[in-house]
């Protein structure tokens, strides 16, 4: 994902009541993960730096099981989920997409959660 589309991505969620914390890469994402107490919800793009967003994911939740993870992706959806990309508690979101539509998915998903009792 480009700064610019993080940082208007950051300030949506922001401005939305919700606590954001940005990394530029999947290891600089990981160290800052590994620093919090509590996460409720990790967004990353597919594709990062260094590691995809995949394997950030799963890095995160071999310690955060339970961690709902929504992935952005310029790639087929349908094809990414028919291949069994997405494991429990993942969804995706495709680029472009509208800011409404991504807070609309991320409030989904945390209401989601928090039926759950997480």
């Amino acid at each position: 994902m480009t700064p610019s589309v993080r940082q208007l991505l950051a300030d949506m969620l922001t401005q939305t009541g919700y606590n954001v914390h940005q990394a530029v890469a999947g290891s600089s994402g990981l160290a800052a993960l590994d620093s919090m107490t509590r996460v409720d919800l990790l967004v990353t793009d597919v594709g990062l730096p260094g590691m995809n967003g995949h394997q950030m994911a799963d890095a995160v939740r071999a310690k955060r099981p339970a961690l709902p993870v929504l992935f952005m992706t310029g790639y087929a959806e349908v094809a990414t989920v028919a291949s069994g990309f997405l494991g429990e508690r993942m969804q995706m979101i495709a680029k472009p997409f509208a800011v409404e539509a991504i807070g609309a998915k991320i409030r989904q998903m945390l209401e989601k959660d928090g039926e759950r009792g997480s």
